[in-house]
């Protein structure tokens, strides 16, 4: 098993559906132009209420990236 080393950065997804597809959509737009991706941490989950009703929810995603050799 080789020796890796992982850097971390933390990006906010959101979506009108649920906390599941906000992180979704975080990484997958991370995913477009960062390489090696490896895991993701919720960091934090927040959403906006219209009329009584869930209208959109924000996630906070720490997203491990693992650097090349």
């Amino acid at each position: 098993m080789s020796e890796h080393v992982y850097k971390t950065i933390e990006i906010t997804g959101s979506s009108p559906k649920s906390s599941d597809d906000a992180v979704r959509t975080a990484i997958d737009k991370a995913s477009r132009t960062l390489r090696n991706l490896c895991w993701f941490e919720v960091i934090e989950t927040r959403g906006h209420i219209d009329a009584n009703q869930i209208a959109h929810w924000q996630v906070t995603i720490k997203v491990g990236l693992r650097l090349e050799d």
